[in-house]
């Protein structure tokens, strides 16, 4: 339980939000000595990256929002000595062909079997982009000095022209052009050719810091680990607390779950929360348009893995990503329905089993029966879908390459209901303050300098120097990296 009032009130720091962002940063100020009061508005820390267990009578830890990891650079987990392990999947992703001919499996030791030669051009060019991963540690580079990092080759064709034009000089078959778009698309809804190339920086996110490993004990077990290190140096962690004002001296005012009203002076205010949430709280109206989210999220729990009707293993299938229904020109049709604000369907979606690469998350007699859980995210959900008919579609999607329905291996919880939760745009917006859904808490920017001004900042600065961004909306936000919450960290520390 919160204590009554704060211990004090006056701190160094007072960071708002406790997802992984903010609990990072409150861990690297109070290890180095910096009084921190850190305020979280739901019951438990962790944000978007908790654990849950959300069907009654099945014994299974799922994470809600979040699913795997890429970003968590090993410099951090050092740095804040975290008890986190990644496991690699034996499979990186499965793509069936809808013509009826053998999936597209890749993995650390699974080549393509098809278009060999593209993706050896493109892995090479991507390689580029790669050499960005340090950079993400430091001051921002100038934009010239990420451009000779990043090699000309790569800049060109994955900075300076939209991501589309790429794809299609190195690849021919659709569904390899498919595949490798998607990781322009998770959490953004964009089309291969957009001229804002908010695309290529989503692609940019998703392949700079390597394959994407799954948390071991599930995505809490991580948020779980950055709670620790932040008590460990003496930080305060107050759930329940509502931010309600935010003042251009430092002052912050919350409200506990029970009506309690208080004020607290900091000297660095830490916002690992969406800019326009901050704005609001500072009294001011948002500067940028309103964020628009694209991402189904569902959960389930199934009795066991669904057969293939191309006959792939569902252990080969599902260790990895599945790709459902994302073809290269499904893809572009799915995201000019989500600009007139149509649900797709099918909906082009992926899924994954956690718990064929760590099966800690099922307790034990869900383990004996044989269970697993299934995490599908959908791409082009538009923020007003209805959630039912948003998930029919994804279940569309999935089914198309499935022997059964897949509602028919999902288990039962014990209330006899199906073990199925499902959050559209609207519903991530409400339950973690996720502007219009938006995961990355607003389009992402590019990972260095936008103007000289900004060359040696962290990307983490507002127009008041007692107040930084901490969370996604920085700079280089976006994923479960902690990146955001140290940069402020640092920034603070580097200030006296």
């Amino acid at each position: 339980m919160s204590p009554a009032a704060p211990r004090a009130g006056r701190y160094d720091a007072v960071v708002l939000g406790g997802g992984h962002n903010g609990l990072a940063a409150a861990a690297y100020l109070s290890r180095a000595g910096r009084s921190v009061l850190l305020l979280e508005r739901d019951d438990e820390l962790g944000g978007a990256t908790r654990s849950i267990a959300p069907f009654p009578g099945v014994d299974v830890r799922l994470s809600r929002y979040a699913y795997l990891v890429s970003l968590l650079p090993r410099q951090v987990v050092d740095e804040l000595g975290l008890d986190v392990r990644l496991a690699p999947r034996a499979v990186s992703s499965c793509t069936p062909d809808p013509a009826g001919g053998p999936p597209l499996v890749l993995g650390p030791d699974r080549g393509p079997d098809r278009e060999h030669d593209g993706f050896a051009r493109w892995d090479a060019l991507v390689a580029g982009l790669q050499r960005l991963a340090p950079t993400l540690l430091h001051p921002l580079p100038s934009r010239e000095d990420a451009r000779r990092i990043v090699g000309e080759a790569a800049w060109e064709a994955l900075v300076e022209r939209p991501l589309g034009e790429a794809l299609e000089a190195h690849f021919g078959d659709d569904l390899v052009r498919g595949l490798v778009l998607t990781d322009g698309l998770i959490g953004t809804a964009a089309g291969a050719h957009d001229p804002s190339r908010l695309q290529n920086r989503c692609f940019l996110l998703h392949v700079v810091a390597g394959p994407w490993d799954v948390p071991v004990g599930g995505m809490g077990a991580v948020s779980a680990a950055l709670a620790g290190a932040a008590l460990g140096g003496g930080a305060e962690l107050r759930r329940g607390c509502e931010v309600t004002a935010v003042g251009e001296g430092g002052e912050v005012r919350f409200t506990e779950a029970g009506g309690a009203e208080h004020v607290v002076q900091a000297r660095h205010v830490l916002a690992a929360l969406a800019p326009a949430v901050l704005d609001r709280l500072r009294g001011r109206p948002a500067v940028e348009p309103a964020p628009r989210g694209s991402q189904l999220k569902v959960n389930l729990v199934v009795d066991r893995l669904p057969a293939l009707r191309d006959g792939t293993p569902p252990e080969v299938a599902f260790a990895g990503t599945f790709h459902a229904g994302e073809g290269y020109a499904r893809l572009q049709a799915a995201h000019e329905q989500w600009t007139a604000g149509v649900l797709p369907d099918p909906l082009p979606c992926e899924l994954y089993c956690h718990t064929l690469t760590d099966p800690s998350i099922l307790g034990p007699a869900e383990r004996a029966r044989g269970r697993h859980t299934l995490t599908l995210f959908g791409l082009h959900c538009p923020v007003d879908a209805d959630r039912d008919a948003a998930v029919a579609a994804a279940l569309r999607a999935v089914d198309a390459h499935l022997a059964q329905p897949l509602m028919d291996v999902v288990a039962r919880d014990a209330g006899g209901r199906p073990c199925l939760e499902a959050s559209t745009p609207r519903d991530l917006e409400r339950a973690v303050a996720l502007p219009g859904g938006h995961i990355f808490h607003r389009d992402l920017d590019w990972p260095w300098a936008c103007d000289e001004a900004e060359v040696g900042s962290w990307g983490v600065e507002t127009d008041d120097p007692r107040i930084l961004l901490a969370g996604a909306g920085a700079r280089r936000g976006g994923g479960v990296s902690a990146i955001p919450g140290r940069s402020a960290a640092i920034a603070v520390l580097e200030n006296g």
